[in-house]
């Protein structure tokens, strides 16, 4: 499939007068089609099917240079998938989005992709962690969106404990950082680990939670007892 084929199969499902308000929903200033989720799922889906892991890298680092909204999403959705044999490539155009993420939906749908490869090798953490360090809001807060995985794990492993433990350390990093989308992603983390392992979030709000938002230590403790 060519960029020209994609872009035409995204067109044909734009919806008339829909552009204006995702475009102010998601503040955009690229150009947004108006595609509804559901028939971007479809379209990637069936691109998935019937495309090679190589050509399934290619189109979608074309996509993602169009800098059109859906086609930034539909690129990121073709990299979606848990069994991508050989992954190298995937999880290196992943990373070379990080630094061009500005909005919540384009980045999230990136770190869908990634959480993929990093579970695959969770040795790329090592990366990950550097992004910790960048003076990029984005880059930041995709540290702790691409490993979410980690968790909603019931029984891990003492390996996942480990990871488990090295974010929770970067996230006690940030908390003194006042950018709301770093603070939200705190407690995103948090919230969701506290559904599996509430005793390390209560540890975690005892020795940091006076030092976050509000808003944000409400949430992260919103499934405590």
């Amino acid at each position: 499939m060519t960029l020209s084929e994609a872009l035409a199969a995204l067109r044909a499902h734009v919806e008339e007068g829909r552009a204006e308000g995702m475009a102010a929903y998601h503040k955009q200033t690229r150009e947004v089609l108006g595609i509804p989720n559901p028939a971007l799922n479809d379209l990637t889906k069936t691109w998935r099917q019937s495309l090679t892991v190589e050509d399934r890298v290619r189109l979608a680092d074309e996509l993602w240079k169009t800098d059109i909204f859906e086609a930034r999403i539909a690129a990121a959705k073709l990299l979606t998938q848990a069994r991508l044999r050989p992954d190298g490539d995937a999880w290196a155009l992943i990373q070379s989005w990080v630094p061009d993420f500005d909005s919540w939906a384009i980045a999230d749908h990136a770190c869908m992709a990634g959480q993929k490869r990093l579970v695959a090798d969770p040795s790329r953490i090592d990366t990950v962690e550097g992004w910790t360090r960048s003076d990029h809001l984005w880059t930041r807060r995709a540290a702790l969106v691409i490993t979410l995985p980690w968790t909603k794990q019931n029984n891990p492993k003492p390996d996942d404990l480990a990871i488990r433990d090295r974010v929770l350390g970067w996230a006690a990093g940030y908390v003194d950082d006042p950018e709301w989308f770093i603070q939200k992603a705190i407690a995103w983390w948090l919230r969701d680990l506290s559904k599996h392992d509430p005793a390390r979030v209560s540890a975690f709000l005892e020795a940091h939670g006076d030092r976050l938002k509000a808003f944000a230590r409400k949430e992260a403790g919103k499934y405590l007892a």
